[in-house]
């Protein structure tokens, strides 16, 4: 009885101690699996042209509540509209190997080196608002800037009743937005017999430059009706250069639809503003991003819509 017993006790002492071993085992085994069960974070990399710009500063914004929402890095990095700096911010941003990369370019053609080097890292582009001359780019997220330029030359041409002389400030040179916000002005005013473009000057979308720039025009210019900026901030330096000379009866149009320019609107100092939605092109960039990563197709071009903004 005695032998039994002992052998009793030394058969339940195995099966414990055979326990505990497959117990720890289990655990092992569970956290050599557990890195492998969790998701790897999407990382995005924004690079914006420059974030001294309302505009831009709102693409941001919608850019990062879209990634916040779905749990998504971004990385974002501002150009202060200087070219070479921000190819060297792509380089590092590829370097980082994050998943997908959205562009603002500052420069249509100056961009294009990084696109391919992206390319040949394998990491997807989605150009915002401008696009580049080459490259191969998954999408591009914009309003119709052509559209949106001809959209400005209607309503000034209704205004003026087909009958005046106007100013053209346009955007930093190369880049796509103020080549098609200028072929959309011209392929409208260009028809006109009574309308002519007396002067038409680079600003480089800068509030301080449009004042400038528009300071120079008014003293060339003695007879002026109205003043079409590519963007918000020259529409709202030119309307500072045009109160300070003391003229009268120039309508100024803008383009983005910011909220200094809306507020310009309703108290009568700016004409009309084309808005856009850059917060929508900032969210749809994350939106699309996350798509490619997850091996969906998304459409090579997609628009944001546009509406003109008057007092009425």
């Amino acid at each position: 009885m005695k032998k039994l017993r002992k052998l009793g006790i030394l058969l339940v002492g195995m099966v414990f101690v055979l326990g505990l071993v497959t117990g720890c085992a289990g655990k092992k085994e569970e956290a050599k699996d557990a890195p492998a069960e969790q998701e790897k974070q999407l990382t995005i990399g924004l690079a914006i042209s420059t974030l001294n710009n309302p505009f831009f500063v709102d693409m941001k914004d919608g850019a990062q509540a879209a990634a916040d929402k779905i749990g998504a890095k971004l990385v974002v990095v501002d150009a202060q509209d200087d070219a070479s700096k921000q190819v060297s911010q792509v380089e590092n941003l590829i370097q980082q190997k994050v998943d997908v990369i959205l562009l603002n370019p500052t420069d249509s053609d100056g961009l294009v080196s990084a696109v391919k080097d992206a390319n040949a890292a394998n990491i997807p582009v989605i150009t915002l608002d401008r696009s580049v001359s080459d490259g191969t780019v998954a999408s591009h997220i914009a309003s119709d800037n052509v559209a949106g330029g001809k959209m400005a030359a209607e309503f000034i041409l209704k205004q003026l009743n087909n009958k005046g002389n106007v100013v053209e400030l346009e955007g930093i040179a190369g880049t796509s937005a103020a080549r098609d916000r200028g072929k959309g002005f011209h392929d409208v005013m260009d028809a006109q017999q009574d309308v002519k473009v007396v002067a038409k000057q680079p600003a480089d979308f800068d509030r301080s430059k449009g004042m400038t720039v528009m300071e120079n025009i008014l003293q060339s210019q003695p007879d002026i009706q109205a003043v079409f900026a590519h963007n918000d901030e020259m529409a709202l330096g030119a309307i500072q250069a045009i109160q300070a000379a003391k003229r009268e009866n120039i309508l100024v149009v803008g383009f983005d639809g910011g909220d200094d320019a809306v507020k310009a609107v309703n108290e009568g100092t700016m004409a009309a503003t084309v808005a856009q939605q850059p917060k929508l092109i900032g969210e749809l960039g994350v939106q699309n991003a996350e798509k490619l990563v997850k091996g969906e197709q998304i459409e090579a071009n997609i628009p944001a819509e546009l509406k003109l903004i008057t007092k009425e």
